[in-house]
């Protein structure tokens, strides 16, 4: 079966299975209903369109689900897109996602050994407990879930993979600066996004949840560093260390933190984590055009265009 970077304009699609990961009704001009439908697997998302649409296929065609369609693969505005003609249920029970979520740049297997190496790593005792609790009680989602539903590392096990890129970056930068508490700076790394696995509905057709809309991630992971330590009769200041890591990491009021960075911890994990999505965020853009090019405005940094240099 052919993935979505393997589509040709002006091929004709049979029996090719997608994931919807969001669709939106429409009226043309002649009265006539018709589907926008986001569509995706592994290799990428491509936009569809179904003209005529009817009540079945408004049944059809739901957000999370993989779905049967015939189309054809048509330019639009320089990109490809599908005029569908038809499409058709799938049993889900029988769906393999794995085919249908973009992966991580490093295997899952891979991330999990770095987890389990950087827990392993901390010798603070109460910083190790918190840490193991929580990522005991969150495994399954920690080690699937992406970082975000869109903007960055939004692809299965994306949560995993920005986690140990900036556990690797801050464990790098505090061996340059004295002073730096390293369990606790490692800690605060490894927790800061927990709350995400509340915060998202999970891998598949990514959206916020009840409790990610109406707390977020930053409260929700500060909630439950505060209940883990009191279940594990921690009365050190780690657990505090730890909470105004979570509450500061997003830097600045504006972005949602409720206090600004105060200790050196916690403005390094700030930076490794606005660094590491920034980065991630460029990478998406630039895969989209050739060198020598400007990528379109990046609304998440200040609607900034990107120059893609030639290689030498």
């Amino acid at each position: 079966m052919k993935f979505v970077n393997e589509f040709v304009e002006g091929e004709k699609l049979l029996d090719i299975e997608l994931l919807v990961v969001n669709v939106s009704k429409g009226v043309s001009n002649a009265g006539s209903p018709y589907l926008n439908i986001s569509l995706q697997d592994k290799t990428g998302p491509i936009e569809g369109k179904k003209w005529d649409a009817t009540a079945i296929d408004g049944i059809v065609v739901e957000i999370g689900k993989v779905i049967k369609l015939n189309a054809d693969v048509i330019e639009y505005r320089g990109n490809k897109q599908l005029k569908i003609l038809s499409v058709s249920e799938v049993d889900q029970k029988t769906v393999d996602y794995t085919r249908f979520c973009m992966p991580s740049p490093i295997p899952q297997e891979e991330l999990v050994r770095k987890l389990n190496n950087y827990i392993a790593s901390i010798n603070d005792e109460d910083c190790k407990r918190i840490v193991q609790k929580i990522v005991d009680e969150n495994y399954n989602a920690l080690v699937t879930y992406p970082a975000a539903s869109r903007n960055h590392h939004e692809f299965m096990s994306g949560l995993l993979y920005h986690t140990i890129c900036m556990a690797d970056m801050a464990s790098l930068i505090a061996s340059y600066y004295d002073n730096i508490d390293k369990d606790v700076l490692i800690s605060g790394v490894l927790l800061h996004d927990v709350g995400k696995v509340v915060e998202l509905s999970g891998p598949i057709a990514t959206k916020y949840t009840l409790e990610g809309k109406l707390l977020g991630h930053i409260s929700i992971m500060t909630a439950e560093i505060r209940r883990i330590a009191r279940e594990l009769n921690i009365n050190s200041e780690t657990s505090i260390l730890l909470e105004h890591m979570i509450l500061s990491h997003h830097g600045n009021k504006e972005f949602g933190s409720p206090i600004l960075p105060l200790t050196k911890e916690a403005v390094i994990l700030h930076f490794v984590d606005d660094l590491d999505s920034k980065m991630n965020i460029l990478d998406k853009a630039y895969a989209e055009v050739e060198e020598g090019n400007f990528t379109q405005r990046i609304m998440p940094m200040d609607g900034r265009a990107f120059y893609k240099p030639k290689k030498k």
